[in-house]
């Protein structure tokens, strides 16, 4: 009787390794300035061992962003279930932007710098994901104030967003739970709401591997 061939099985924890260091490669040197080799080596994974995983470069970019968009998604339809009014669904939606940038930095970098490298399939389902995620945001808004027209909304919802952003394209050598505290009090002035307290601010501090929100970006 022949003997069975066993089944090969995927290690999860390799592939974390391979989104990990591309997102750190990718944050540092841009998309077309890593090649999948070095990913590979990054991750101490060798030869063709990165395909078993991922059919090339350009799949692995399109998990980082799933990633990103997919946990604030998630984390945005929990704030409307969880919270007793908008103005606590805005506060929430607000600290969960500023833990992430600050906990998985280089994968948010790669997220607000590399779309165009998308492809196409790619790009066009992480637009339809970003519109409905940014509407979640407006929908808050406007149940808080049922005055503001949707235009005002979107551009107000824009600029908080795009101020938590700005940690990603600048030195700072604040300790990280400071930087949340001042990122999460800007994009509250934004929307003119009240700041909600942090749950994770010390996971962040714990998470953070330089202790500061430095990058290799200048400002």
């Amino acid at each position: 009787m022949a003997k069975s061939r066993a089944t090969r099985v995927r290690d999860p924890e390799r592939r974390e390794r391979i989104i990990d260091a591309a997102a750190v490669l990718i944050s540092q040197r841009g998309y077309l300035g890593v090649s999948l080799s070095e990913i590979g080596s990054a991750a101490g994974i060798v030869g063709s061992g990165i395909y078993r995983h991922f059919d090339n470069k350009g799949a692995i970019l399109v998990e980082i962003f799933d990633r990103v968009v997919d946990h604030l998604m998630a984390s945005a339809e929990q704030s409307f279930t969880v919270s007793p009014d908008s103005q606590t669904t805005l506060g929430i939606l607000v600290n969960d932007q500023v833990e992430l940038v600050l906990r998985d930095r280089a994968l948010c970098q790669v997220y607000v710098r590399e779309a165009r490298n998308l492809p196409e399939q790619g790009r066009l389902r992480l637009r339809w994901k970003q519109r409905h995620y940014v509407a979640l945001w407006e929908d808050a808004l406007r149940a808080l104030r049922p005055g503001t027209d949707v235009e005002t909304a979107r551009l107000v919802v824009r600029a908080a967003i795009s101020s938590i952003h700005s940690v990603l394209n600048i030195n700072s050598d604040l300790p990280t739970a400071r930087a949340a505290v001042s990122l999460r009090d800007a994009a509250c002035r934004v929307l003119q709401i009240e700041p909600q307290p942090f749950e994770g601010v010390r996971e962040i501090e714990l998470a953070s591997t330089s202790g500061n929100t430095s990058s290799t970006a200048s400002s």
